[in-house]
């Protein structure tokens, strides 16, 4: 055969198996016996060999893995991968709408934006797996990645090609240029049990669940290893479309993807549903049914059906308002307590925890659960020794609901005379130690609030790790390479007993540690260094302050430019302490979103002289930020309080700064175009932002409009 004709033979071999690939794993309707596949399979392989230059990038030879990558390179989402908000079901309620209040909450105030009487909503079973993005170019499958933090995730492009169900062409004569689909990476029950009796048989150790065995499949480096266990994935949303109308409705849009050839979940299993009602109804149903699925599911996904109805609700925070998520109820199980602990957090706070006798609720192994704070324990009356029932909220944390006080261990005690006896519990109730159980400091318990808390701060070597680990984040100070295990060994040691011990550390002293040689210690002092050079935002995230997160942290120090500011010091030598306090928590309750909480978190944090110490042995060590005003926006400003969305490339200003100039001036700065965007700022190759943002008649601005309404 010429060229040419082992050209066109792979391309008709290639189309013919994707198609059976297709009828076989997606619509269960194989047409071919598993003898011809293999044949025509083997066809393929011989020409590909022969002439590798030809293979073609939709190849079905590609799903048996490549050669181990080094790591998962990371990937920046073009639309942020959100989460949805959930509402949980009370079963023991009989009336609907009690049952199901949170579901109902969530209509009302659907309806009460869009200003109807009745909503149509698309359902779907919430698969128990692991998002991910998908993105084909002209048909072609190109990228897969995580979901990771929402913003960006990791690209497991060679992992995700093994799964047979999944597309690696588009059906059908007319695609779209660009198609990015988010989906479900799972794994079915049966292929589970499989896999649980491959490891067995070879003396490794079973997974405890789907979607743990799901997960370790899809992050394995060796693709080959990923192509050896059967994944499955069932498509769930469009993120976005080039080159094609999208359809109008969520239902049309799935509808739309199964004829390209993408794994759904069965039609009965995502009806259009009209009115609350019917939502609630269906619940009950998928409920029922869920036992008998091949997959594992935790719940019921709802979205408004209609695309300019979504468009209007728009998204708050990280999660759309036109969605929800209605988890099932956590399932129980009982089991013995051995144990009650009081764990140390990173804040000091005092968590006791259950040691529980391995037992198996929610698809996994639970050997601890939460009592979370001293008067859970009192009031639920928890023993060691005793009887308890546990459930994993949400189907995540497992926490003890119940004591079975029919089986609490009692013993026989004398009574008033030589002739009577009684029976109490063998264990006493569990009460709040006096000292914490790693440093011994006291422990206290603030009034009005639930939680006690060790006053050890950074003496206390739970805290301190922690500590350290949240104040080298990423999101943080970002210091590369400084992982837990090396802070436990750092902690340990005694050589990082406060944060700025972090910039005494030497490259000598550091390459003999375990796993550690010259060039690894060498690339760690060196990031310790860069994180020298930081901002005060994440500064003040760093110190691990509570109840302030990365935005927070932004207001604050936009607000107050210099972190001296935050200290509560006297003004001119007679102010009296509580004057600078009350100064000080007039200041805080003036910065937008900043609440009395907050505010006494941060006063609480400045006004501990340790922590006021180690903020100035930081500064003392070289870490520094550039200087940041507060904005001053003028009450007519026309920025104040509107919300802007960017979209392309700008001639002059990059993204952040351009984010900059209009937070600066009191506006805000959003990920996506709704009914509430005041204005949408377009550059070169804007997308699809810019279409919606006219299909809506959001005004639109140039760069050049932009720096003239910011004046």
């Amino acid at each position: 055969m010429s060229r040419e004709d082992d050209k066109a033979r792979m391309t008709q071999l290639v189309a013919l198996l994707n198609q059976y690939n297709h009828e076989y794993h997606v619509l269960d309707q194989p047409t071919v016996s598993d003898a011809e596949y293999d044949r025509l399979y083997r066809e393929l392989q011989r020409l590909e060999a022969a002439s590798p230059e030809l293979r073609r990038p939709d190849t079905p030879t590609l799903r048996v893995g490549a050669a181990p990558l080094p790591s998962f390179a990371s990937v920046v989402h073009a639309v942020p991968m959100l989460s949805l908000n959930n509402a949980f079901s009370d079963m023991e309620q009989i009336d609907p709408a009690q049952r199901h209040a949170e579901l109902f909450q969530f209509d009302e105030r659907v309806r009460k934006t869009l200003g109807v009487e009745r909503v149509r909503y698309a359902a779907e079973p919430k698969f128990d797996g692991l998002a991910i993005s998908l993105l084909y170019r002209n048909g072609v499958f190109e990228q897969a990645a995580t979901r990771g933090d929402g913003v960006s995730g990791e690209n497991v492009t060679e992992n995700v090609r093994t799964i047979r169900s999944l597309p690696l062409r588009l059906l059908g004569e007319q695609v779209p240029e660009v198609l990015e689909v988010r989906g479900e990476v799972l794994m079915l029950r049966d292929d589970f049990e499989r896999l649980n009796q491959q490891q067995a048989a070879v003396g490794d150790k079973p997974f405890a669940n789907p979607r743990n065995a799901a997960a370790g499949s899809l992050r394995q480096l060796d693709s080959r290893i990923t192509a050896s266990r059967r994944l499955s994935f069932f498509a769930y949303s469009v993120a976005r479309v080039e080159g094609m109308a999208r359809p109008g409705t969520h239902s049309a849009e799935m509808n739309w993807l199964a004829s390209f050839g993408f794994p759904l979940a069965p039609a009965d299993l995502r009806p259009v549903l009209e009115g609350i009602d019917a939502v609630a109804a269906f619940y009950e149903q998928i409920m029922e049914r869920r036992a008998g699925l091949p997959y594992d599911i935790d719940g019921v996904v709802y979205k408004v059906d209609s695309r300019a109805e979504q468009d209007v609700l728009g998204f708050v925070s990280r999660a759309p308002r036109f969605a929800i998520a209605h988890k099932f109820p956590a399932e129980e199980a009982t089991t013995l307590v051995e144990a009650i602990e009081a764990q140390v957090g990173r804040t000091g706070a005092i968590t006791p925890v259950a040691r529980l006798k391995p037992v198996f609720v929610g698809g996994v192994t639970v050997t601890n659960a939460t009592l979370h704070n001293e008067d859970e324990v009192v009031r639920k009356d928890v023993r060691v020794g005793d009887t308890v029932v546990v459930r994993r909220a949400g189907d995540v944390i497992p926490e003890v609901v119940s004591v079975v006080l029919e089986k609490r261990p009692m013993k026989e005690v004398a009574g008033a005379d030589l002739f009577s006896a009684a029976l109490e519990p063998v264990e006493s109730p569990w009460r709040l130690p006096a000292q914490c159980p790693v440093c011994g400091s006291h422990v206290v318990k603030p009034e009005g609030e639930a939680i006690a808390r060790c006053t050890g701060g950074l003496f206390c070597s739970a805290q301190r790790k922690q500590a350290v680990i949240h104040f080298a984040s990423r999101r943080a100070m970002d210091i590369e390479g400084l992982g837990e295990k090396l802070v436990d060994q750092l902690v340990e040691l005694g050589w990082v007993k406060s944060l700025v011990d972090l910039y005494r550390l030497k490259v000598e002293d550091l390459a003999g540690m375990e796993r550690m040689g010259d060039k690894s210690a060498r690339n760690l002092v060196d990031a310790i260094e860069a994180s020298k050079n930081t901002t005060l935002p994440r500064f003040l995230f760093g110190l691990g302050i509570r109840n302030v997160g990365e935005s927070t942290a932004r207001d604050l120090a936009r607000y107050f430019g210099d972190i001296r500011a935050l200290f509560p010091v006297r003004n001119d030598g007679e102010d009296s302490d509580e004057l600078a306090l009350a100064r000080l928590n007039d200041r805080l309750l003036a910065v937008p979103d900043v609440g009395p909480i907050v505010a006494r978190s941060v006063m609480d944090f400045f006004c501990e002289p340790l922590n006021v110490a180690v903020v100035n042995d930081l500064i003392e060590a070289g870490v520094h930020w550039p200087a940041e005003a507060a904005p001053v926006v003028a009450a007519d400003s026309p920025v104040a309080g509107k919300t802007f969305v960017l979209t392309g490339t700008l001639p002059t200003l990059g993204r952040d700064a351009a984010k900059a100039l209009i937070e600066a001036a009191g506006g805000k700065v959003s990920g996506s175009v709704s009914g509430k965007t005041h204005f949408v700022v377009a550059g070169a190759e804007a997308g699809s932002k810019l279409e919606k943002a006219q299909a809506l008649g959001v005004t639109i601005l140039d760069e050049a409009a932009l720096l003239a309404l910011l004046g």
